[in-house]
């Protein structure tokens, strides 16, 4: 259909093996809620300087708190978040718990997004 006729006709498709290897591989709405609230978490500057952190070394909320020149509270508040969305986890060792990057993933996509910023 002519859009410039009917302006609410879809567009129409330019590639369409393109779009059809696209649809092969859907994106459902959960994993999408999920990966944005992902995202959305790591766009926080202190998140980002603890997640550098992590991926140097395993360290208790002190540590992190003494570290960030923060105190334990808001250090404690956003790695809660972080544990929620799966991005680092926690180990107890007796009273203290030690936090690292979740796994090899969050890792590798914390080392990427580095190494795609030192390119420009």
């Amino acid at each position: 259909m002519d859009r410039s006729k009917d302006p609410s006709a879809p567009p129409e498709i330019l590639d369409p093996a393109a779009v059809e290897r696209v649809r092969q591989h859907p994106l459902d709405d959960t994993m999408a809620v999920r990966l944005a609230e992902t995202f959305k978490a790591l766009a926080d500057p202190t998140r980002v300087r603890i997640l550098h952190a992590l991926s140097h070394a395993e360290l208790c909320v002190g540590d992190l708190a003494t570290m960030l020149e923060m105190t334990e509270s808001a250090v404690s508040h956003q790695l809660r978040l972080l544990r929620s969305l799966r991005v680092v986890r926690a180990r107890r060792d007796g009273k203290q718990v030690y936090y690292a990057l979740d796994d090899e993933h969050v890792t590798r996509l914390f080392q990427l997004s580095l190494e795609h910023l030192g390119h420009e």
